[in-house]
């Protein structure tokens, strides 16, 4: 949550608590509201980062797969890699913005905040989603989108890195690109491919957040980007860069881990039962003949 509350700072917002740094921020916080207060917004993250992805690496996967006309040990490139990892990020955009919308909004509540409208103020999920739904349709849930998309690019960075740095180390290993590898390894990989994307594509998460959260009034992406470099310059859109590493790269590691280790182990127990069946029918095969 302090990512977001460092990212959306501009500066020029009154009704917005100002923050000097993540120490700052944690102790501000826990002055203010508590322990508590840290947590705001837990159960759309929650929510959102599993939906999110559980829907990116369904769209990847099978994207992927239908690319390599169902061969796993087909190489990509990184063209492919990156095709099939924005095309699933758009999807999966598409179906958890509003959760992330909800999100940003809750977490960015403050108890000194008496001149919001009772409209905009949120007792949870369900409350925030049926409010902005009420009070600024389906538009509202959506708030972000644009930028959300060029952050697709953000996914597709990241999964091209990730991929291709497996790649050459299975060249280098000189076995096949479906072998599995060790934990460490997976950490590494994930860990160096999410900071590559995180420097290369943050500025949209700041844009994005800055939309969503109910003190801004831009009139748009565009507006956004102009207050944003007007008032801060290039640092603007680099705010909360360093919590969000330390917030994202952790989980990203763990995901990344858990997920490979699934799927290897999903695979293998596929492997085993279609070898099963194999050769009771091949003995079949053999008595007809």
């Amino acid at each position: 949550m302090v990512s977001w509350l460092v990212a959306i700072n501009d500066g020029q917002t009154n009704t917005l608590p100002r923050y000097n740094g993540l120490r700052n921020a944690l102790v501000e916080i826990v002055k203010t509201e508590g322990v508590r207060g840290l947590y705001r917004g837990v159960t759309p993250n929650v929510l959102g980062s599993g939906s999110s992805w559980g829907f990116y690496f369904f769209f990847y996967n099978t994207i992927k797969t239908s690319i390599q006309g169902g061969n796993s040990k087909k190489p990509l490139g990184p063209s492919m890699h990156m095709f099939a990892a924005a095309d699933a990020g758009v999807l999966t955009l598409l179906m958890t913005n509003p959760i992330w919308v909800v999100k940003t909004r809750l977490c960015l509540q403050y108890t000194e905040d008496v001149n919001v409208a009772e409209s905009k103020r949120y007792r949870g999920m369900i409350d925030a989603l049926s409010k902005i739904y009420k009070t600024e349709g389906i538009r509202g849930l959506y708030k972000g989108l644009v930028p959300g998309l060029f952050g697709v690019s953000h996914g597709a960075i990241q999964f091209m890195a990730y991929e291709e740095m497996k790649n050459k180390y299975y060249n280098y290993l000189n076995v096949p690109i479906d072998t599995k590898l060790s934990t460490t390894e997976y950490i590494v990989f994930a860990a160096i491919s999410k900071l590559i994307a995180a420097a290369s594509t943050y500025p949209y998460q700041v844009v994005r957040a800055r939309l969503q959260d109910h003190h801004h009034d831009y009139r748009g992406t565009w507006h956004c980007v102009q207050c944003t470099w007007r008032y801060e310059g290039f640092h603007g859109f680099y705010k909360g860069l360093s919590v969000n590493l330390t917030r994202v790269t952790p989980a990203t590691v763990i995901t990344f881990v858990i997920y490979e280790n699934t799927l290897h182990y999903l695979q293998s127990s596929r492997a085993a039962v279609e070898g099963t069946i194999a050769v009771p029918l091949s003995a079949v095969n053999k008595l007809k003949e």
